[in-house]
């Protein structure tokens, strides 16, 4: 990724409502997303990132709750068998964390390797499991936090990448339509 990736017009020169509606499916928070809105346009992906981390870092309770809350509840695990014991162990570690402490689990998985991504998770929520509510609240602020700068970045190379004119035969983009897909698995 080059360092000054420049942040297209779709993001900088949005409504703000559309420029929230946008990044909010980077993290699930109003006020997040306002904020980061607010202070448009930027200049490269790197002020972005710094914007949204700074407005992560000042996330009231209420706000991290509401982003917690619109992450998904299901596992997502690779395509293929050979996953049922997986998924079940899964499900119930999903179970015991959201009845522990009243959210989705989250953690983000943008610097594990695709073969390594079902342990990692599998042993986070259980290392997780036994962090007291306080402890684990601040653990999850920091991986949705990460979480949102890996989406941003896919976000922002999504937006910038050629449209199908530019390269005749490549996959139909949805424009205007912001991407939530990371290598992250949610649970």
């Amino acid at each position: 990724m080059p360092p000054h990736r420049a942040i297209p017009d779709a993001l900088n020169a949005a409504q703000p409502k559309d420029a929230e509606r946008t990044l909010l499916t980077s993290c699930g928070s109003r006020h997040w997303a306002h904020r980061v809105a607010a202070h448009r346009p930027y200049p490269d992906l790197d002020a972005l990132l710094a914007a949204a981390d700074e407005a992560a870092y000042d996330l009231a309770p209420d706000d991290l709750a509401e982003a917690l809350a619109a992450e998904p509840l299901e596992p997502s695990l690779p395509p293929g068998h050979g996953y049922e014991a997986a998924a079940t162990a899964l499900r119930a570690a999903t179970a015991a964390y959201e009845s522990r402490f009243g959210h989705a689990f989250v953690v983000c998985l943008d610097a594990v390797a695709p073969s390594e991504a079902l342990d990692h998770l599998l042993a986070s929520i259980r290392d997780r499991l036994g962090n007291d509510p306080e402890e684990e609240r601040a653990v999850a602020a920091e991986e949705l936090r990460r979480l949102a700068r890996g989406r941003l970045t896919r976000l922002v190379h999504a937006q910038a990448a050629p449209t199908p004119r530019d390269h005749p035969g490549a996959p139909q983009a949805r424009r205007g339509e912001p991407r939530r897909d990371s290598p992250y698995v949610p649970v």
